[in-house]
């Protein structure tokens, strides 16, 4: 290290200030709220469009709202089960999708979610499948295409490009939830430090993952030219959905036995009928297992892999990494009595990720050189689940128990709509480091 403005810095520290700095897409994020307001009115019309069309096959046969009771499907079950397990493996398929509804709860909260699937959804698929049903037994000829020979001739164009505008719709739950979720992996340690762009001033979960993002392109194309049609994509949708649906159920028993001490005996009482459909729907999938049920099973396995390695890896560097630095504190107060390190004019700036531990390069500094600056500033860098933070509330400064001693750590903390960015704040820490040398200075 050489003079005043001299900065040492561990090379990880500012890859990982780098990978996890937020951008300000100024475009794309004024570009997002319209695109919801075309998005939004497009799906109501399309829920409301099956919802009146299956209305309308509904008035042909009235007699399919028997439908609506259960104790068809049981009695079909009871008295027929070899044929009706593995017609589970296709009646699942009715309702896919749904759990795309939830994939959002980060970006818009419960209760609209919940109205939008009560009121809206929920209804209108109900209504379309019941409609379909009613042409299928009016003629069972219609079983070709029941969707679109609901609707009229003349309006069977027009809801084959509605439906291909809510497909491509629909397909952005899936893929903001897997940003969600990359993103929540990342933050937990189970993958590498993703670029992520916060695309919202008000929701801190509305996010772009541009890594992620061309991933799930790469993988749709590929199972497009591999699979070649949708009916034999089919069997993977369900194992992924049932395989899902299983272990989501599985998860919640846990949470709830584990964080809400709920009784036992309550606990197998709603576990075991859940459980019971779920395990069917799975079972009846797994039947496909080599029409293509192994897809997802396949692709669980390479991502738990690759997670848990990733997990694992991290917390033994990390661990070593801990060790080799030790404690700042106690190191400061080595230097304190250490009379062979010597103090040379200047300032010294280490990226570091908090106080608690020494800068490495500091440590190596003063056990390979046996010099420290006049003044050592080490700097932290925090993203905050907020849009932004004034300037004037950016740097908090910590002398470290002592205020003359020249070693100070200063923490720069940023929104994350903010750009992360230490240089633009050089004249703050600048003047933080002179303030610290001026309390030194007095006696």
């Amino acid at each position: 290290m050489r003079g005043s403005s001299d900065v040492a810095t561990t090379p990880r520290m500012n890859s990982d200030a780098r990978a996890s700095r937020t951008a300000d897409r100024g475009g794309l994020a004024s570009t997002l709220p319209s695109v919801g307001k075309v998005f939004g009115p497009v799906m109501i019309l399309w829920f409301v469009t099956i919802g009146g069309c299956g209305i309308t096959g509904i008035a042909g046969h009235p007699a399919i709202l028997k439908a609506l009771s259960p104790t068809y499907a049981i009695g079909f079950l009871a008295g027929h089960f070899g044929i009706a397990f593995f017609a589970l493996a296709a009646v699942v398929l009715a309702v896919t999708g749904a759990e795309a509804l939830y994939a959002d709860m980060g970006h818009f909260h419960r209760r609209p979610i919940m109205r939008a699937w009560l009121f809206l959804v929920f209804p209108a698929c109900v209504l379309s499948y019941l409609g379909q049903g009613a042409l299928i037994l009016a003629d069972p000829g219609n079983i070709s295409s029941p969707f679109f020979l609901l609707a009229p001739e003349w309006g069977r164009l027009p809801l084959v490009l509605l439906s291909t505008a809510a497909t491509v719709i629909a397909s952005q739950a899936v893929i903001t939830g897997a940003f969600s979720i990359a993103a929540q992996a990342a933050q937990l340690g189970y993958l590498p430090r993703l670029r992520v762009t916060h695309t919202s001033e008000s929701a801190f979960g509305q996010i772009y993952v541009p890594w992620i993002n061309w991933l799930l392109m790469v993988s749709v194309l590929t199972l497009v030219f591999a699979f070649r049609s949708s009916a034999a994509l089919a069997f993977a949708f369900g194992m992924a959905v049932t395989g899902t649906i299983t272990i989501t159920t599985l998860m919640f028993f846990y949470v709830a036995h584990l964080k809400w001490h709920t009784p036992r005996w309550l606990l197998i009482a709603g576990a075991t009928p859940l459980l019971l459909v779920d395990l069917l729907f799975l079972g009846a999938n797994l039947t496909k297992l080599i029409h293509g049920a192994w897809l997802p099973l396949l692709i669980g396995v390479t991502a738990f892999t690759v997670m848990t390695t990733w997990q694992r890896g991290r917390a033994i560097v990390t661990a070593e990494r801990q060790r080799r630095e030790g404690s700042l504190r106690e190191f400061i107060e080595q230097l304190r009595g250490d009379t062979s390190v010597v103090r040379v004019p200047g300032t010294a700036v280490f990226l570091n990720r908090g106080k608690e531990t020494t800068p490495l390069a500091m440590r190596d500094n003063v056990e390979h050189n046996h010099v420290r600056h006049d003044h050592v500033l080490i700097l932290s860098l925090e993203t905050e689940p907020v849009p932004r933070i004034p300037a004037d509330q950016r740097i908090t400064v910590d002398s470290l128990d002592d205020a003359v001693d020249g070693i100070i750590h200063i923490a720069i903390r940023f929104g994350y709509r903010n750009a992360a960015s230490a240089p633009a704040f050089r004249p703050g820490v600048k003047a933080r480091a002179g303030r610290a040398a001026k309390a030194r200075a007095v006696p």
